[in-house]
């Protein structure tokens, strides 16, 4: 029941990674579909109405325009279907972040799950069972992955891939209070301008094996 957390810079392959050991160790990725149905579990419901944070789409200005859209966020008070079920609010920066917060340990809870950034190598720091990836490379790679990907213009590739990092790099400061480049969160770093998605994938899993086999007390 192990989790893997992946934080990445943007064009980096760490989402082509993720889906790679998802299908390697049969886990779940922690996606939209995912959110939705944790966020039931824990108390959010009605799939339209929940929001999925990734700090790569954070800026600080228009919070809440860029994230929910102007939506509001239905909060379960009581037991499904009852008449006091539930109320509606809108939710602000400090709740939506709150929100992931419970979704992320709702999977954690579940486990075999991969977690793709929305700052869940600082959620579950802690936690153990859980081996934390982080993923670069240098800028003029991921901007030529992005050009291509995006079929967009090298200086918008530039833009795009910079703001990109930005917008994470000030969520997790600004919500989780930590340095995203930090080695110290992480237990393995990969630099996939020299390593290519497979062989990053085939580590990760031998590391996980790794992980669980010294939570067992056995080496």
């Amino acid at each position: 029941m192990a989790v893997i957390t992946i934080s990445r810079q943007y064009g980096s392959g760490g989402e082509e990674i993720a889906a790679r050991v998802c299908d390697i160790l049969g886990y779940t990725y922690f996606d939209k579909n995912l959110i939705v149905k944790v966020a039931a579990e824990v108390g959010m419901f009605k799939e339209e109405q929940i929001v999925d944070i990734s700090e790569d789409t954070y800026m600080m200005r228009n919070f809440m325009e860029r994230l929910f859209g102007g939506r509001r966020i239905k909060v379960q008070t009581g037991p499904l279907g009852s008449p006091k079920a539930a109320y509606v609010q809108s939710l602000n920066e400090e709740q939506g972040v709150a929100l992931m917060r419970h979704t992320i340990m709702g999977a954690y809870q579940h486990g075999n799950v991969v977690i793709v950034g929305r700052g869940g190598q600082a959620i579950l720091r802690e936690q153990p069972g859980v081996l934390h990836v982080r993923i670069e490379a240098p800028l003029g790679a991921r901007v030529m992955r992005v050009k291509e990907r995006e079929k967009i213009t090298i200086s918008e590739a530039t833009d795009l891939t910079k703001n990109k990092d930005v917008a994470a790099e000030t969520y997790l400061r600004t919500f989780f209070d930590i340095d995203w480049s930090d080695p110290l969160l992480y237990h393995l770093t990969f630099n996939t301008g020299k390593w290519d998605t497979d062989a990053v994938a085939e580590i990760i899993v031998n590391a996980l094996s790794r992980l669980k086999t010294v939570r067992l007390g056995l080496t």
